[in-house]
């Protein structure tokens, strides 16, 4: 992809999953990649297979939950590359429990991390993005377009995503800035079935699964990376993956005890 050559791009949620997927697609399309997250041991893993396949990449440990660390994230990357075409926020985390039985604490919680930090990468870097014409990406999720069982406060954190990436692609696209929701289904994880220990204790056995035991196969970051590099090229405003998956969410929209219905169905 000679569209990404030489272009500056940072991850957020770098050290692993999406985020170290799209770096090493990033990379290998020319990209000057850098990878953002809390551990800096993990980061510099991601940067040395990097390196091992002849690509280069710079690891900048932030916690984006802390203005300071979002500010350093930013500052480093125009210090080191003197400009900013891509803001990927890929920082996430989800949760397994009845919405019922979370406290307040755990939606403040979760919102900042799933929301809150993607509003201060945002505000850190559009004066940089607007500069190049460049692309920001926020990574949702399905779970913000139809909530699901069993997952807590998540589908309210990632449906108040949608709607802040709507608004900044109403607002900043006049301006040159390519603005890309992207709403995938249950990523494939290594890890998936420790993830969640601790947390499904009383909920029905297939509440541990990827995606609350939605049922289709898990998204391959690798795949999905692709999609997503395609898609910024092409300008697109939203990315749903797998795609089969639009009619649905349309079909729920019209009707909401359809869409309730397939939920279940489909979970």
């Amino acid at each position: 992809m000679a569209y990404w050559t030489d272009k500056v791009a940072v991850i957020t949620g770098g050290s692993g999953g999406l985020g170290s997927a799209l770096a090493g697609a990033l990379a290998a399309a020319g990209a000057r990649v850098v990878v953002s997250g809390r551990s800096i041991e993990r980061l510099e893993s991601v940067v040395a297979k990097l390196a091992q396949a002849g690509r280069k990449a710079l690891a900048v440990a932030a916690d984006v939950t802390r203005q300071a660390d979002v500010d350093q994230l930013f500052r480093r990357t125009i210090d080191e590359f003197g400009r900013l075409d891509l803001l990927v926020n890929c920082v996430g985390r989800s949760t397994r429990g009845q919405v019922i039985e979370a406290t307040p604490e755990e939606f403040v919680e979760l919102m900042e991390l799933n929301f809150i930090s993607v509003v201060r990468c945002v505000r850190a870097a559009v004066p940089h993005l607007l500069k190049t014409g460049g692309h920001l990406v926020n990574v949702g999720s399905l779970a913000g377009k139809a909530a699901s069982r069993y997952v807590g406060p998540y589908p309210a954190t990632k449906f108040a995503l949608a709607a802040y990436t709507q608004q900044l692609r109403l607002e900043l696209s006049p301006q040159g800035l390519h603005v890309l929701l992207v709403s995938p289904g249950p990523i494939a994880r290594d890890d998936a079935a420790a993830r969640y220990a601790g947390q499904v204790a009383g909920l029905p056995e297939k509440a541990g699964k990827p995606g609350a035991g939605v049922k289709f196969r898990a998204v391959r970051p690798e795949k999905l990376s692709q999609a997503i590099l395609r898609a910024c090229q092409r300008r697109k405003p939203e990315l749903v993956y797998p795609p089969s998956v639009r009619v649905l969410l349309v079909l729920g929209t019209l009707s909401p005890r359809l869409g309730d219905w397939l939920v279940r169905r489909l979970t």
